[in-house]
């Protein structure tokens, strides 16, 4: 009986959020019966609310090693394992928790969340459908469903499904949560708004509602609407559909060039086509962070924002007030040396925009970016020195501005392609 009262005060601590005095009362338990995976699986999933993922997986291993034949054990860590980014183990995981308890929607589920973020839509979907059939109110498997149906272009169906799940459970926040990322896809970001907020009402450390939150505001902006449209269409391709879209962008631009080059009588059409597709590039690099500097200027957006976007926002404004600076001060005093400074902070925008992005390889683009702006800062000294605008070093800073671009699209895409 005692035992029975130590585990319900340690759910209700849970339910409360309370982690650190349920995890002292559970290790209690543990210190008169080490080997329990039931105890043991508590408190990895209290390390797993705590965000320590790493301790989680320390302690569900030690049960697993105990209860090898235990389903719930494998569907736990694969939940670690996928907050690590192991994507590889926790399929793996979950296909083991299927063999030993084929019959549990949750982990029909969570596999298919798992196929869901690698983009394999149609498994996802399949996997939703075999949760449904055994749980037809599994919230995650509802949740599941429409998003795989909304990446296939099934959008009627979609949202009948995200709408059944709030059905469900009108107060779930993460079914909020995907049905205004889902709108936001479809193009309508004022009824996205107010499920992100109430998300954040059921939950306000809700990360995925918060970043949610930020683009609904940031599509108030019809360049914003435009540029979400082509994020979530990128995010849809594969690596390799990605890859052919940027290299036949490029080559396509370079093909037009050539063609203008060929052709005069050409160039008076083709030109503006040209500059028109290069700044349409250039803007799907700054937009983002641009319109995080706009709300960091905001006393209420700046809330939204973390650490790395309000950093990635004041280093895009910098840039952007040297290139004002730059035309402001060639014009003022007809000097083409301030020329390098516009270009300068023009071009600037574009690592210092995207050089904070989540990738694995954290150190790589922050580093490139700092040498970039030293390489650039010595070309300037150059030209106000000797006069010459184009020198070693500005030439330096426009190969290793072209070759930027490249090295963080294999980073982001890599890091979008689990």
């Amino acid at each position: 009986m005692e035992t029975q009262n130590h585990i319900s005060k340690i759910q209700i601590l849970v339910q409360q959020k309370k982690y650190l005095q349920a995890e002292q009362l559970l290790r209690d338990l543990l210190a008169g019966d080490h080997t329990n995976a039931d105890y043991l699986a508590m408190l990895a999933e209290i390390n797993i609310q705590q965000d320590k993922h790493q301790a989680a997986l320390l302690v569900v291993n030690n049960a697993i090693g105990y209860e090898p034949d235990n389903a719930l054990l494998f569907y736990i860590r694969a939940r670690a394992e996928i907050q690590l980014d192991r994507f590889d183990d926790a399929e793996r995981d979950l296909k083991q928790a299927l063999e030993l308890d084929p019959y549990d929607a949750d982990f029909f589920a969570l596999l298919g969340q798992v196929k869901l973020a690698r983009k394999q839509f149609e498994q996802a979907l399949q996997l939703a459908e075999e949760a449904l059939a055994i749980d037809a109110e599994n919230l995650l498997a509802l949740n599941t469903r429409s998003s795989a149906l909304l990446k296939l272009n099934r959008k009627q169906e979609s949202f009948a499904t995200i709408e059944g799940a709030l059905r469900e459970d009108p107060e779930n926040a993460f079914t909020h949560t995907n049905y205004g990322w889902g709108l936001l896809e479809k193009g309508d970001h004022r009824k996205a708004l107010e499920h992100f907020k109430e998300a954040l009402q059921k939950d306000p450390d809700f990360s995925l509602a918060q970043s949610g939150l930020l683009e609904a505001l940031k599509a108030r902006s019809l360049f914003y609407r435009l540029y979400l449209k082509y994020s979530f269409f990128m995010g849809k391709l594969s690596a390799k559909g990605q890859w052919a879209v940027l290299i036949g962008f490029f080559l396509g631009v370079r093909g037009l060039r050539a063609i203008a080059q060929r052709n005069e009588a050409w160039q008076p059409y083709l030109i503006p086509v040209i500059v028109g597709l290069t700044l349409l590039a250039f803007s799907t690099w700054v937009i983002n962070p641009i319109g995080n500097l706009f709300l960091r200027l905001n006393k209420y957006g700046r809330l939204l924002l973390d650490k790395k976007e309000r950093w990635s926002a004041n280093f895009v404004g910098l840039s952007l007030l040297l290139f004002l600076a730059g035309i402001a001060l060639f014009f003022a005093l007809s000097d083409q040396r301030y020329l390098t400074l516009a270009v300068f902070g023009f071009l600037m925008m574009v690592p210092c925009g995207s050089m904070l992005s989540p990738a694995k390889s954290k150190y790589v683009l922050p580093v490139y970016t700092a040498i970039l702006a030293v390489i650039g800062v010595a070309g300037i000294s150059l030209v106000f020195l000797k006069g010459e605008i184009f020198n070693a070093m500005t030439a330096a800073f426009l190969v290793g501005f072209f070759v930027f671009q490249w090295v963080a699209n294999f980073i982001l895409i890599k890091e979008d392609n689990l």
